[in-house]
């Protein structure tokens, strides 16, 4: 059974390697996003270099990218279970889909190991496996975002809100209730990790604001 679990993590993680904010800049502005402002391929670093339009876009695509993934995980454990009656846990399979496709974000193979941080990936993801932890997650980073104009203290928040609210509900879906506990946990681990060198600077007082008008804007 093991190699259909690295089959999913490979095919997870290549789509995860798939960053739209390195293409989107590529294609629309003539350079590549990770040599402007923070130098990360995410949804803040276009929306401080190319305005809100392309980080709309960045911020939909990525999140699709974990939707889209987990929902393939999904049809892949059917496939093996049902058609070729081979005892697969989709649960698992869905597990490894999450956590490499935010890997794949993080340290893409097709673009030197440099991506984004995983949070839009990582939104996707829980939409899927449990909508109503998502929408509070979202909503949680969202006030925060507003009230501090750091997106890091918003994205800091939800991913440690996500493990906490996960002992509230059984309403998990295509994740053993069991498990999903720990895979809230370690998403959230590899979401802070990613953003150690913001709480580097929030530590330090030095962390980034955001503007919310667009570039150009008066």
């Amino acid at each position: 059974m093991l190699k259909y679990y690295i089959v999913m993590g490979l095919i997870a993680y290549f789509i995860g390697s798939i960053n739209f904010s390195i293409l989107i800049s590529k294609k629309f502005a003539g350079f590549d996003i990770r040599e402007k402002g923070s130098g990360n391929a995410g949804t803040t670093n276009m929306l401080r270099t190319l305005g809100k339009g392309a980080a709309a876009i960045t911020l939909i695509l990525d999140v699709l990218k974990g939707i889209i993934t987990v929902f393939i995980s999904i049809f892949f454990g059917f496939i093996l279970h049902k058609i070729w009656a081979i005892n697969i846990d989709t649960s698992i399979l869905v597990q490894i889909a999450g956590i490499f496709v935010i890997l794949g974000h993080t340290y893409p193979i097709y673009f030197g190991f440099k991506g984004g941080k995983g949070v839009a990936t990582a939104l996707g993801i829980l939409l899927v496996t449990n909508w109503h932890i998502g929408l509070i997650c979202l909503v949680f980073a969202l006030i925060l975002i507003i009230f501090t104009r750091m997106v890091s203290v918003g994205a800091l928040g939800a991913a440690i809100l996500f493990p906490v609210l996960t002992l509230f509900t059984d309403k998990i879906y295509f994740i053993e209730p069991g498990n999903y506990i720990i895979y809230s946990i370690l998403i959230a681990v590899i979401v802070c990790f990613n953003h150690r060198a913001n709480i580097k600077r929030l530590m330090n007082g030095t962390e980034n604001k955001i503007s919310f008008k667009n570039k150009g804007d008066k």
